[in-house]
């Protein structure tokens, strides 16, 4: 099973919120997922993750999108 950390949006029209997850790369962007590990809210550029289980789904082999990398390391989750 190859994992991705990737985006998963919510919020209404003109006001995404994205939830940071841990999921199987080939189900649905809205779909059902494995762990839940932060948010992002694009409008006030703020992002609350976990970096704990962020290094632990990476360790395990868990690639991020290039969205959330760049994310994470834009907001110094990700110390590399």
């Amino acid at each position: 099973m190859a994992v991705k950390l990737r985006l998963q949006r919510f919020g209404s029209h003109k006001n995404p919120y994205y939830r940071v997850v841990a999921s199987d790369s080939r189900r649905a962007r809205d779909g059902k997922f494995l762990e839940i590990l932060g948010t992002y809210d694009p409008l006030k550029s703020v992002v609350s993750v976990d970096a704990e289980k962020v290094e632990k789904w990476i360790k395990n082999g868990a690639q991020p999108t290039d969205t959330v990398k760049s994310l994470l390391k834009k907001f110094n989750v990700l110390n590399k």
